[in-house]
């Protein structure tokens, strides 16, 4: 017989969770079904995000970037090391480590929160009387509500399919054993980027290959070109507009026969090929076509702008739906569903959603970038403000960068903010703020700012907007 739940979750990554633990503050009967597998089989709750995407690549990411300032960067402290080295095995083991301790505590959270949690792939059987019914493994569970949050899959090339091995996507670009001397990517978007940086600073020689003739189209244009300096000089080769040919899986190493921008073919030989070319929702197993839930040519599942499928009493969330493929894209959408369960008006503002790329200099933005605000016409003011004229920015050594304030002509309120430099993933929550309660650059230019901090460049790109900075 089946256990019936007032609302059941199929997914247990940010969207997933969060759903189930909000679903059950809210007083649901809930569960949460994940397939997720630690390396003794049991359960490793998080999905993409904690197992092989955000939380491990920061963890490299902050383990690389000390390496980095030990060998480039100590000696303008006066710190002297000599033999510097780097532990592979180590440094993987400690994400590993970071890994399980969010896994750990989403299972805790689930205890605290009464969520009953099932380990296996979950699967639509039926529409029932009263709701679906829905399998894992022998198990039967019937949801009055499903949320389903599955996620995405990284998306392969044609005739190229992952080995893990020599040709990797980001599952095994966080894997790599020891340092290759030799690393391509193929796509400069978020994934590539942090995962070329990473194995840059260890000693990689890194070239990235991307179709699009512009560095990181969808960011501000003054801020990807910022953005694009510093990577080409620490050393990243980054090639626009190529067009990748045939790939070829040789036995010591891969080889890419590509075509440049000027027209010229050339032949990329590395040890290991990192696609990163975007990813697909995952309905993989869901078994969707046995309740009639209904996909978009992607292979999304379509929904409304309340996260509702086609189905009644069926939602879905995060990177199986439009929008974002973003993490706290889906845990907005999470617990915005679960209140809509509880008749209540849970609330997703997509224009207030931030964007970061975590490589050094760190990239952020929310809102309109310029090149969209003079597609549409719309009259605005901007305002930049750079690193190398905040103090506290002196003092870390790190002063690549800027914040650009775009703000309505007019009214002056608040477009876009964007962000290249130190500590920018931090520094755009209030840009975030501001946003959401519509202020306007001058209202930040008049709120206090701590001195020194690097929040004092957000204060005085706002009043460059108004072109009155004080320090610059």
């Amino acid at each position: 017989m089946a256990k019936t739940f007032d609302v059941v979750v199929i997914g247990g990554g940010p969207g997933g969770y969060i759903a189930a633990i909000r679903a059950a503050q809210l007083g649901f009967n809930t569960a949460c079904i994940d397939e997720w597998k630690n390396d003794k089989g049991g359960p490793a709750l998080g999905g993409t995000c904690t197992n092989i995407g955000c939380i491990p690549s920061k963890a490299l990411l902050q383990s690389s970037e000390h390496f980095e300032h030990a060998g480039h960067s100590f000696a303008d402290h006066g710190i002297g090391l000599t033999n510097l080295s780097i532990d592979v095995k180590k440094m993987l083991g400690r994400k590993d480590t970071v890994v399980k301790q969010n896994n750990d505590g989403i299972l805790y959270l689930f205890k605290k929160n009464k969520v009953t949690f099932f380990h296996g792939r979950g699967s639509f059987v039926a529409a029932v009387d009263g709701g679906y019914e829905i399998a894992v493994g022998e198990e039967r569970l019937l949801g009055k509500q499903v949320i389903v949050a599955t996620g995405s899959s990284p998306r392969a090339l044609a005739d190229t399919p992952f080995d893990e091995e020599k040709i990797l996507s980001n599952d095994g670009a966080l894997r790599i054993p020891a340092v290759p001397k030799k690393l391509g990517l193929i796509g400069a978007g978020v994934i590539g980027l942090e995962m070329g940086s990473v194995w840059r600073r260890l000693g990689a020689e890194v070239t990235v290959l991307e179709g699009l003739p512009t560095f990181l189209g969808a960011v501000d244009e003054q801020i990807a070109k910022e953005a694009h300096k510093a990577f080409v000089k620490q050393g990243l080769k980054i090639e626009l507009g190529v067009k990748v040919g045939e790939i070829k899986n040789l036995k010591k190493g891969v080889t890419v026969a590509y075509t440049d921008a000027k027209g010229a073919e050339q032949l990329l030989e590395v040890d290991k090929l990192i696609v990163s070319i975007g990813r697909v929702p995952n309905t993989t197993g869901l078994n969707g076509e046995a309740v009639g839930l209904k996909l978009d040519e992607r292979g999304a599942i379509v929904v409304d702008e309340d996260c509702r499928t086609n189905l009644k009493g069926v939602w879905a969330v995060g990177d199986v739906v439009r929008g974002p493929m973003l993490a706290h894209k889906a845990e907005e959408e999470g617990v915005a569903v679960a209140e809509r369960i509880a008749g209540q008006h849970g609330h997703v503002n997509f224009n207030t959603v931030p964007w970061v790329i975590y490589t050094s200099p760190e990239i952020a933005w929310v809102g309109q970038n310029e090149q969209q605000l003079k597609a549409a016409g719309r009259a605005y003011k901007a305002g930049t403000f750079p690193f190398m004229a905040n103090g506290r920015a002196r003092a870390l050594g790190d002063t690549t960068g800027m914040v650009k304030f775009l703000a309505d002509a007019v009214s002056d309120e608040i477009l876009g903010v964007h962000i290249v430099g130190p500590m920018a993933s931090e520094l755009i929550a209030e840009a975030v703020v501001a946003m959401e309660f519509k202020a306007s650059a001058e209202d930040i230019a008049r709120i206090c700012h701590a001195h020194p901090s690097l929040s004092e460049a957000t204060k005085e790109a706002a009043l460059a907007v108004d072109k009155r900075t004080l320090n610059f």
